[in-house]
């Protein structure tokens, strides 16, 4: 990518940001040192998940993984048990991909080789790149949007390939003469204690007096807000059957949350409208589902991941693949919050 000249961000900011992270910038666990196997791993905790929340999950994965030698070892369902609670598993099951790669072929140190292993896209592999080996790339994340859009004042539909690609040059020149490893952590903390959404601290901010957005009186407006997708109201009737100390749990083909994950069979029915009766309510992306337990019967067992109702989807797939896993082991081979719901939610008998 070709960069911005001349450059829009003056030595002085550089020097006044750089000064202001390295008084300001929070004790946080993965900055104890730059190796690029916990900047990964904390980098893809991260995504969809608060900083306050990562930090004991990110304890307890190192300690379960300490390199990525061992991560790599594991199997998949030791690496999803230890993920449990972060949602969003195909990072967790990403991370698994791409660390038997990296065991083998080690830690590439440019964003552009690293973006080729399974779950490294444009922002992780440029913040491992950066943090972990100074290469002078910037990193796009939401609260890196927020900081430059107010910074240079740029109403830009940061969701658009093209407005995205603007922001990224305004990130690469922030980096563009380094140090990166410390100036790109430098405007994530920024954003994230700072140049905040609401009520932003500008008093405290080191570009408080070059800020673009706050001479145009523009702050509030900025970052352009994308529309949220509008929420689906889903029906979920799970089957509970057990048998010898084993429940049956299907390869998802049914339901559009949690696809090709091992789950309770049964059937799904999208709704304009919530039900009045149900047994728990959950929430997974865009998706709000409400959940009716039922236990198997023979004409419940017949129909289990099919649907009748011409309103209920994937109406003509085949049967799922099924496998009897012991009740002990569900946590390791579904260790989804809505699966543990469901458990809880009824009296598993023989």
């Amino acid at each position: 990518m070709v960069p911005l000249t001349p450059y829009l961000m003056t030595e002085k900011d550089r020097v006044n940001l750089l000064n202001w992270f390295l008084t300001n910038q929070r004790p946080l666990p993965w900055r104890k040192n730059r190796d690029p196997y916990r900047i990964w791993i904390s980098e893809t905790m991260l995504q969809q998940t608060t900083t306050e929340a990562v930090k004991p999950y990110f304890e307890k994965f190192l300690q379960r993984f300490p390199t990525v030698y061992d991560l790599a070892m594991a199997p998949l369902e030791d690496v999803l048990e230890n993920w449990a609670g972060l949602g969003y598993y195909s990072r967790a099951r990403n991370l698994h991909k791409a660390s038997q790669i990296l065991a083998k072929n080690g830690f590439s140190k440019t964003y552009l080789e690293l973006i080729e292993l399974p779950g490294f896209g444009p922002y992780t592999s440029r913040a491992v790149s950066s943090i972990a080996f100074d290469e002078n790339v910037g990193v796009l994340d939401g609260n890196v949007i927020r900081v430059l859009s107010r910074k240079h004042n740029k109403a830009l539909e940061w969701w658009r390939p093209n407005d995205r690609r603007i922001l990224q040059q305004l990130a690469d020149d922030v980096v563009a003469d380094g140090p990166s490893h410390q100036l790109n952590q430098a405007l994530m903390e920024l954003g994230a204690t700072t140049c905040l959404p609401r009520n932003p601290k500008c008093i405290l901010c080191p570009w408080m007096k070059t800020c673009e957005a706050r001479k145009a009186d523009t702050i509030e407006q900025l970052p352009l807000r994308k529309k949220q997708r509008d929420s689906e109201i889903w029906i979920w009737k799970p089957t509970i059957q057990v048998r010898n100390g084993k429940i049956l749990l299907v390869q998802n083909n049914y339901a559009p949350f949690l696809k090709n994950e091992w789950i309770l069979p049964g059937e799904v029915t999208q709704k304009k409208i919530a039900p009045a009766g149900f047994d728990f309510r959950h929430s997974i992306t865009h998706h709000d589902i409400f959940v009716k337990l039922q236990k198997a019967d023979k004409k419940s067992m017949s129909r289990l991941g099919q649907n009748k109702d011409s309103k209920k989807i994937n109406k003509s797939l085949a049967q799922p693949e099924q496998k009897w896993v012991e009740l002990k082991q569900v946590a390791k081979i579904s260790p989804f919050s809505l699966m543990t719901k469901a458990l809880k939610s009824i009296e598993i008998s023989e």
